[in-house]
């Protein structure tokens, strides 16, 4: 069966279209794989009391970027943090880059893949308005204080209470040692007050019964008297 010239030039014409298609299609999903700046994105975070910058690359063709993280400073770089290398991965591979950021301070993050990427990621990178906060140190446990001493038990025995203290005896000492003001009786007084020698005990005695003998008598004449004149 022969074939047409008509039916040629048709036959190639669909075949052209067909390829046209299939090649705008490969074009659109490899640009659609390729990396760009939308694959990566960068945030300041806090490491226990370190700063971070992390920036993040979920780029799934696995490029290599060069990521380099500046501190801005009214719009211009005041210093570059540093500059390390990530590779791409679908769930994010993310790279650090530590840094004691001050609060509400600004960081330029620039990323450069060759040939496909080399741009600032978008909005630039505002950290937080409080800054890292420090870890406190615990303090110091103080030691075990030592046991107190064993307090003396009320029931002490009775004899200490009764036992005189040392200022009762010293002054008990003292007013037995003292001298009597009273005089003493000198050596030969008393003897002859013991013995009886030296009295006046007897002449005493003696006056008194005289005085007894001579009232008796006076008594009785004086009877006597009074019945011989109530007799006459």
């Amino acid at each position: 069966m022969s074939i047409s010239r008509r039916n040629a030039r048709r036959s190639v014409r669909i075949l052209g279209v067909a390829s046209a298609s299939t090649a705008l299609l490969l074009g659109l999903s490899s640009q659609a794989l390729a990396c760009n700046i939308r694959d990566f994105s960068a945030e300041a975070l806090c490491t226990g009391d370190k700063g971070q910058i992390v920036v993040t690359d979920i780029d799934a063709s696995q490029r290599t970027a060069t990521v380099t993280v500046f501190l801005e400073n009214h719009g211009a770089d005041e210093k570059q943090v540093g500059e390390k290398e990530v590779t791409g991965a679908r769930e994010g591979a993310k790279v650090a880059f530590d840094e004691d950021w001050k609060a509400n301070a600004t960081y330029r993050v620039h990323v450069k893949v060759p040939g496909l990427v080399d741009e600032d990621i978008k909005g630039n990178v505002t950290t937080p308005a409080t800054a890292c906060k420090k870890e406190e140190s615990p303090s110091p446990t103080p030691p075990a204080s030592e046991s107190p001493a064993p307090t003396p038990s009320a029931s002490a025995p009775a004899e200490d209470s009764a036992t005189p203290s040392a200022s009762e005896s010293s002054a008990a000492g003292a007013v037995s040692e003292a001298p009597s003001n009273a005089p003493s009786a000198a050596i030969g007084d008393s003897n002859l007050a013991e013995t009886g020698a030296n009295s006046n005990t007897g002449l005493i005695a003696g006056v008194a019964g005289a005085l007894v003998v001579v009232g008796g008598g006076a008594v009785y004449f004086g009877m006597r008297r009074r019945g011989a004149k109530s007799g006459s």
